[in-house]
């Protein structure tokens, strides 16, 4: 189950462009809250330091929002706004979520084991960092870890080779996870074969390397 934690939150009017600014300026991130049995969206501003446990992480959480007037509420982060030269955090939303309900959410996937296809020299390649799940907020994983030990140079994971308890994986089940691809010089035609006919909107990313011959 997802850790929650607690962020205070100071209510402010719908804001002007230089208005918003400032709060940056200041160390703030302006935010909003919405939720279906709330009316109106719930326009805010914290502090950036308090956002770090959230935004810098590889986990999900959950979050109880506690507004100075004592309102509170229990939600999700739904969207972080960075700017794209500074990286600064511009904005985040948080979406209200209700024991009982079923939610969407983003969650990490991570690997763990040490796969076959690495001792033997091979590349791991991870195309997707983030599934999207539904479940209970109570069972929401603040990570999704795939044992990939048995993975040998050639293979491939999808997303229909998962299964997790309580959740529901929203993504494609043809969707690559993970593959371990040859060394350098090395041709698996299977392999290529199938990557050629998978779609990906970004490009993959190699986490890890096995062992070549030359190293010791």
């Amino acid at each position: 189950m997802t850790e929650e934690i607690v962020l205070n939150v100071k209510r402010r009017n719908v804001s002007t462009k230089g208005e918003l600014n400032k709060l940056r300026r200041e160390g703030f991130v302006p935010g909003v809250f919405y939720y279906k049995d709330v009316e109106g969206s719930q326009y805010f501003y914290l502090p950036f330091s308090s956002l770090k446990p959230l935004v810098y992480t590889t986990e999900t959480h959950m979050v109880k929002l506690q507004f100075d007037d004592g309102a509170e509420y229990q939600a999700v982060m739904k969207e972080v706004q960075f700017d794209p030269v500074s990286e600064q955090v511009l904005h985040v939303d948080f979406q209200g979520v209700k024991f009982g309900e079923t939610i969407t959410v983003q969650v990490p996937v991570v690997h763990v084991g040490q796969a076959v296809g690495l001792k033997e020299g091979g590349l791991l390649t991870q195309f997707i960092h983030k599934l999207d799940v539904e479940c209970l907020p109570r069972q929401i994983p603040e990570k999704l870890e795939v044992d990939i030990t048995d993975m040998k140079i050639g293979d491939t994971l999808h997303v229909r080779d998962l299964s997790f308890e309580d959740v529901k994986i929203l993504n494609p089940e043809d969707s690559i996870i993970f593959t371990i691809v040859p060394p350098k010089g090395a041709v698996v035609e299977e392999a290529e074969a199938e990557g050629e006919e998978e779609e990906e909107s970004k490009e993959p990313e190699v986490i890890s390397k096995g062992k070549s011959d030359k190293e010791e």
